[in-house]
């Protein structure tokens, strides 16, 4: 959808809260201790019992990994919907085919940011998500992680500091704060819960931050630091973070400053240190499973409405879901995405090898910097228009 959110995710830089700032702080006094719960520690996936709801349909059912995670994002409509798009609701039936061990939401999960919704109109948006999406989850007992959108309480400040969407950001802590709308998971830290929180699920360890805006905070990159390098993080088999907001726009429309995080690669620098695998993201509206430096991107695409094409190519847009398969012994992963449209698996090969975005180049996972030719090595990047 063709929404106008620009305005509203830069006008945190205005409150004069710099990325600068906060890494700074990232090695100022001493960290507070955390509380050291145990890491989840779990045997791989058993065997999974047969489910041919796939199969009768025709859709593709990979090789399980060790541990299986479904990657949606982005499933809303026009602002103040209720409704969902049919690939939300066809995604929702299919995911207990590929039986996961946990779902994962880059965000966007309804469709707020307007300073014209009401406090109904915003519990009724929550209401249908509950029917559509979690509700169905949680009675297939599939465990739920997600980051929070711009769309589902968007952190923008205003020039005094304040959150300029703070009813809706009350009303989604709310909705998740319920015991009733538990997502299930194995939670390592929930003292920001749901803006910011670390889990941990199948030996794998997972931080989310709150990055529906461009600018993360000085107090969530202190606790970030802390998370990650806590004995929890770094005794889990793979690391993986997720926000909204990706860290290199790579889409038509999502390559302007506040569409994608600032400083990103002193950002990806504090996750490399940690040996994050991949940083899972939303909000660009369009699928691409690329690294840049040692860390693998996955930029999710989208299932709701708003499908954007990349900056690169003539692919045309498409709604997207992935099945990541985890080895726990190589500490890699496979990823197995389909066009929700047609729930044919997507050709890694048809995506470019590599997208110049404004603030860096990245990479399809499969590309490293050695394969590049001379004219891809050349390749600068080219603002897009809408």
């Amino acid at each position: 959808m063709k929404l106008k959110r620009r305005s509203f995710l830069f006008l945190l830089g205005a409150s004069g809260y710099g990325l600068t700032a906060c890494l700074n702080q990232l090695n100022a006094g001493q960290p507070k201790t955390l509380e050291q719960p145990t890491l989840a520690k779990t045997s791989p996936s058993p065997p999974p019992v047969v489910d041919d709801r796939l199969a009768k349909q025709g859709i593709t059912n990979p090789p399980r990994g060790d541990v299986r995670i479904v990657v949606i994002s982005d499933l809303n409509s026009q602002y103040g919907s209720t409704d969902y798009d049919p690939e939300v609701d066809q995604a929702i039936a299919l995911i207990p085919g590929w039986q996961p061990d946990l779902v994962l939401c880059g965000g966007d999960m309804i469709a707020g940011q307007s300073p014209s919704l009401s406090r109904a109109q915003i519990e009724a948006m929550w209401q249908a998500f509950d029917q559509h999406v979690a509700a169905p989850l949680r009675q297939a007992k599939i465990p739920y992680g997600f980051t929070l959108g711009n769309h589902d309480a968007s952190g923008a400040l205003g020039f005094q500091n304040q959150f300029l969407y703070q009813k809706e950001r009350d009303l989604a802590a709310d909705y998740w704060q319920d015991p009733a709308h538990n997502p299930g998971v194995n939670f390592v830290d929930r003292s920001g819960f749901p803006f910011y929180y670390s889990f941990a699920q199948n030996d794998l360890f997972f931080l989310v931050w709150d990055a529906s805006t461009h600018l993360i905070p000085a107090k969530q990159l202190t606790w970030a630091e802390q998370s990650l390098s806590s004995p929890q993080a770094q005794q889990a088999k793979l690391r993986i973070a997720i926000g909204h907001l990706p860290l290199y726009g790579i889409t038509v429309g999502r390559d302007e400053p506040g569409e994608y995080l600032e400083r990103a690669d002193q950002l990806r620098a504090l996750l490399e240190k940690y040996n994050v695998h991949t940083y899972i993201s939303g909000h660009d509206h369009g699928y691409y499973p690329g690294h840049v430096g040692k860390l693998q991107t996955l930029q999710c695409g989208i299932l709701g409405s708003g499908m954007r094409p990349l900056l690169v190519g003539n692919l045309p847009p498409q709604k997207t879901l992935t099945v990541m398969d985890v080895n726990l012994v190589a500490a890699d992963t496979v990823y197995t995405t389909y066009n929700a449209m047609t729930m044919k698996v997507i050709d890694q090969q048809t995506l470019p090898r590599l997208i110049p975005a404004p603030n860096g180049k990245v990479l399809r996972r499969d590309v490293e910097l050695a394969d590049l030719t001379p004219e891809e090595r050349a390749m600068k990047y080219t603002p897009s228009t809408i």
